[in-house]
């Protein structure tokens, strides 16, 4: 006797891979994005806190909310970088503090002459890891030392501490972008070094407790953001690049 075949509906578009607690787990891990490994102390001494003075339950909810605030600081959400050729993205989340031309930091030795540069001010509720604006490859990192201005400061670039690094692009451009510490940013943590290939929207670097974060572009690039706009870390477009034309 012939089994009779019976026809299976095909999925709808859009229907997750998992039900049930899987497809709960899944919800949760995506709404509540992972911490980058940077932050894992700042974490764990408050926890060890609240845990050697759980019988004493001012100082457990102290610990528990220092660890939940630093766990928020420390955030690392996942980002998708526009496919368009050309294209600078934003190196950090942030308000646009500064749209205007500037010499790059003196200590990269590319001269005097300005060019176009966008200036990105983190407050201490921004995500502050940093994303490479473009592709290529990493031609120099330079770290100075400096003053703890407030980051919002026009003069910041120039006195604050910082880390810069040049990026050759694919297409033969140099894009400039530079890590600033701000009045309670004490650390910059750039994990980038000179000869490394970059993707553009991945993550380099991490600057501890309000920052900013400049960007300076080769002449004649098309800049699309304006002051006061927020930006999105490896997502945002700053701006294109002469040689993807208009």
């Amino acid at each position: 006797m012939k089994e009779e075949s019976v026809a299976r509906r095909p999925t709808p578009p859009g229907t997750p891979e998992r039900t049930g607690p899987g497809h709960l787990a899944d919800l949760v891990r995506k709404a509540v994005p992972p911490m980058h490994p940077a932050g894992l102390p700042f974490v764990a001494a408050p926890l060890a806190v609240a845990l050697a003075g759980r019988r004493r339950p001012w100082l457990r909810r102290a610990g528990l909310a220092a660890a939940a605030a630093s766990a928020t600081f420390f955030r690392h959400p996942h980002r998708v970088p526009p496919n368009r050729p050309g294209v600078v993205v934003a190196p950090a989340d942030g308000e646009v503090a500064l749209v205007d031309t500037a010499a790059p930091p003196a200590e990269l030795g590319l001269g005097d002459r300005p060019l176009p540069r966008v200036s990105i001010f983190l407050s201490v509720l921004d995500v502050h890891v940093q994303r490479t604006p473009v592709s290529g490859v990493v031609r120099d990192v330079q770290y100075q030392r400096g003053s703890f201005k407030s980051a919002d400061l026009p003069e910041a670039s120039a006195v604050n501490e910082r880390n810069s690094m040049v990026i050759d692009t694919e297409s033969g451009e140099q894009v400039v972008v530079v890590q600033i510490a701000g009045l309670l940013a004490r650390r910059i943590v750039c994990d980038a070094a000179p000869g490394d290939r970059i993707t553009i929207g991945d993550t380099y670097g991490l600057i501890r407790f309000g920052s900013r974060v400049d960007t300076y572009f080769p002449a004649g690039t098309e800049l699309l953001v304006n002051t006061g706009q927020r930006t999105i870390g490896g997502e945002t477009v700053l701006a294109v690049l002469p040689s993807a034309g208009s």
